[in-house]
């Protein structure tokens, strides 16, 4: 795309050193930049992209995107914040791709990933094809295998590239999860949403936002820039869905869904069993019964909010229950990967969603047995969560298991204390602590037996651990199944 076109189509103060070149595509990243690329000098918060704009020069940038004037004599775009108008480029630079296309949008701090795989589920089953783009990458059918992503959201030339690779591979919906981070960041900035989603708002990410209020400002920005004709589907049992529901346009059509609260679409009659939940879809004058291969009261949520979206974009009930009934659990969310003792893995890093679990697997924890679960807390992330997850976990569990997440850069053991810390008593009997994590799941299993229900929380999917001086690869998929066999 020639530079003029870029110039004329997004907001720059200045233009220096004004050549018109083909730029052949966008970078923010000194080290895997490509020779005739833009470089946009993105301000992280540790590092400033303006530092290694000099070594993008040197390995084939032919022009900059920045906030300031550089001393580098190729053409540059001054702009007023590279991290909002690298959006504005990606949009350019790949035609706007999401105009073209049903672009749904989930957010929430649980649930996220499941929903889009529902969703996903859903439309197939109703013969519409329908991409995905989240947390495990994304992929263009749910029989495809994934494709790298290293956010839930993409920045966004990979967003706006990954959506035109989707429109030319002739799928016209796709459902895609928008993290808080993503919206503060812009990374979604000028893709056109048909719809959204909202799960519920707990406790996660204030090493980022600092507050509630602006973690909340952040999730409402997706449905703040809906417009008539465009759907919004709702939560009503989460303390936040009034205020929500209150910056919407009032020409957006809403659904609400729930259980407790009544709603436009509700679950009645919850019941739950050994191999699954069922329940009551209640909408408008029609009820279908739904038995899932899915656990847990957070199951039964993330099943209406696809039923929401679904019924919104004209599929009928019957097809619904259909695609759902056929579902079984996304890959690290509440997926059983051993039996005798039931071994659980799953992704809930947050108070909320800890809780979440437990309650679900204590559903299934037999008389005799105990709910064991094993987790630890993210380094260089909200530690004001670690202490709260500590008490939820002593509370709902018969024994627990206190070990290492991603510690980064943080001492491990000072994330175990603020674990700790959120305990009413240190019984060591019941509480027990293993920094290394394949030692605590060899830990799990000398202290439970098969009548025991066990809970990996914390990494789910994950196929690596975040040290302080590297990645490693870990998955506790796999080293439960190295453990249990011995």
């Amino acid at each position: 795309m020639d530079l003029s076109t870029i110039i004329k189509n997004i907001e720059v103060k200045e233009v220096l050193n004004f050549k018109d070149i083909d730029i052949k595509g966008i970078s923010y990243n000194s080290n895997t930049i490509n020779s005739h690329e833009i470089f946009v000098c993105l301000k992280g918060e540790h590092v400033d992209g303006h530092d290694f704009a000099q070594s993008a020069f040197e390995k084939g940038a032919i022009a900059l995107m920045c906030e300031r004037p550089l001393n580098i004599e190729i053409p540059q775009l001054i702009v007023k914040s590279t991290q909002e108008s690298i959006a504005d480029l990606a949009a350019v630079f790949f035609h706007n791709p999401s105009f073209e296309l049903n672009l749904m949008g989930v957010t929430g701090t649980n649930g996220k990933t499941t929903v889009c795989h529902l969703v996903q589920k859903i439309f197939e089953e109703a013969r519409k094809k329908c991409a995905l783009i989240g947390t495990l990458g994304y992929k263009l059918s749910s029989k495809d295998d994934y494709l790298e992503a290293k956010h839930t959201t993409p920045q966004a030339p990979q967003m706006q590239e990954t959506l035109q690779k989707i429109l030319k591979s002739d799928v016209l919906n796709v459902i895609t999860e928008v993290s808080s981070h993503a919206l503060e960041q812009f990374r979604v900035k000028n893709c056109n949403f048909s719809g959204a989603i909202f799960t519920n708002l707990t406790q996660d990410h204030l090493d980022y936002h600092i507050t509630m209020e602006n973690y909340f400002n952040a999730k409402a920005k997706l449905f703040k820039g809906l417009k008539k004709g465009n759907f919004a589907v709702i939560n009503n049992d989460d303390k936040y869905a009034k205020r929500l529901i209150e910056l919407i346009d009032k020409d957006v059509i809403v659904l609400t869904y729930g259980v407790k609260n009544k709603s436009d679409l509700m679950a009645k009659n919850v019941e739950f069993m050994s191999d699954g939940v069922a329940f009551d879809c209640a909408y408008k004058d029609e009820i279908k019964h739904f038995k899932l291969h899915l656990n847990g009261m957070f199951s039964v949520y993330n099943c209406l909010a696809a039923i929401g979206a679904a019924l919104l974009n004209g599929i009928d009930l019957d097809t619904i229950k259909n695609a759902l009934e056929d579902t079984r659990s996304v890959a690290g969310r509440f997926e059983i990967v051993q039996t005798n003792p039931m071994v659980i893995v799953d992704y809930a890093h947050t108070p909320d969603g800890l809780e979440n679990i437990l309650r679900a697997a204590r559903e299934l924890t037999p008389k005799n047995g105990n709910l064991i679960c094993m987790f630890g807390c993210g380094g260089n992330r909200d530690c004001t969560k670690r202490p709260k997850m500590g008490k939820i976990a002593q509370q709902l569990c018969d024994k627990i298991v206190i070990t290492s997440d991603n510690p980064r850069q943080e001492d491990p053991q000072q994330i175990i204390t603020d674990i700790l810390s959120g305990l009413s008593l240190i019984n060591p009997k019941t509480v027990f602590v293993e920094s290394d994590r394949h030692l605590a799941i060899k830990l799990l299993k000398d202290i439970s037996s098969e009548n025991d229900v066990l809970v990996l929380a914390g990494k789910g999917h994950e196929n690596y651990q975040i040290l302080a001086d590297k990645t490693i690869h870990f998955d506790d998929r796999e080293e439960v199944s190295k453990v249990f066999e011995q």
